[in-house]
């Protein structure tokens, strides 16, 4: 085991956990990381990201040492503004059904959505995957610590990926972010796989035993408190901070998180939030870091 492997054994100092959020909260994430470092607050130096669905997004580009404000503006591989994904909004209805009753058998609705997902008219997987690196900028795994976690679509288990896995990082990325009805499941080592956010909106469990465990959850607002609370129960960080929307930005989000008419907005207001966070969180983050 290198050194480099063994560090990543270990507890994290830092540890950043991006939550679900569609298009709009991943620009609003992306908003925010760039205005907090503006602010003297860089999280792409946490030893371990967490990005789940969009939020793989923005860690892969904060991990990868992107400066996020290139995801101002969504792009198409050829530079151009992006366009909306192929939507099969039947099968997009059908899973959202599923999951509202997901609480009596939460292991067979993450195999039904598996089901409906794979039956989902969402387009070629090579689209999918040519978005999400135009968006994560990168097709190479970093050395700093980033976790992907996937829904097996077959069996509706958990996979995380990371460095080590063997999958290049676009395909983990848009494996993470593949939502049933809105995009198709990937491919990857003969197995299909689904968003990550179908097991948990910020997979905060996965960052265990942090010194410093910083959640930023874009839709804190729509989901019960105790969802989040369980999760961080588990992950039994000594310190934790937690960052959702305010007001603001929540405006700005509008009523649709996968309408990317709103993703300027969302990062604009990100960025606006970003000043009000950033002496709420710099104590903690620059403590962390001082006493490792």
């Amino acid at each position: 085991m290198d050194a480099l492997d063994q560090a990543h054994n270990q507890a994290p100092v830092r540890a950043l956990a991006l939550g679900a959020g569609g298009p709009v909260g991943a620009a609003w994430t992306a908003g925010l990381a760039c205005g907090l470092r503006r602010a003297g607050v860089d999280l792409g130096e946490a030893d371990l990201i967490v990005g789940t669905s969009t939020g793989a997004i923005v860690g892969a580009v904060l991990a990868t040492g992107q400066d996020p404000s290139r995801l101002a503006t969504p792009v198409r591989p050829d530079g151009s503004p992006g366009t909306p994904p192929q939507v099969d909004r039947r099968r997009l209805g059908e899973v959202f059904a599923v999951l509202r009753d997901a609480a009596s058998d939460p292991a067979e609705a993450w195999r039904r959505a598996g089901r409906i997902a794979l039956l989902a008219e969402t387009g070629p997987e090579q689209a999918h995957l040519d978005r999400m690196r135009a968006l994560a900028g990168t097709d190479r795994w970093p050395d700093r610590r980033l976790l992907i976690p996937t829904t097996d679509a077959g069996t509706g288990e958990q996979r995380v990926f990371d460095r080590a896995s063997g999958a290049p990082l676009t395909a983990a990325v848009a494996a993470g972010t593949a939502f049933p009805g809105i995009y198709p499941p990937i491919t990857i080592d003969g197995r299909r796989y689904l968003d990550g956010s179908l097991r948990s909106a910020t997979n905060a469990r996965l960052a265990a035993d942090a010194r410093l465990l910083v959640v930023i959850d874009p839709q804190a607002h729509l989901f019960p408190r105790e969802l989040l609370d369980r999760e961080l129960a588990e992950a039994a960080a000594r310190t934790v901070v937690t960052i959702e929307p305010d007001a603001a930005s929540i405006l700005a989000f509008g009523p649709d998180p996968s309408d990317r008419r709103a993703w300027q907005p969302a990062y604009r207001a990100g960025l606006d939030q970003a000043a009000a966070t950033a002496p709420r969180l710099r104590p903690a983050w620059t403590s962390a870091a001082t006493t490792a």
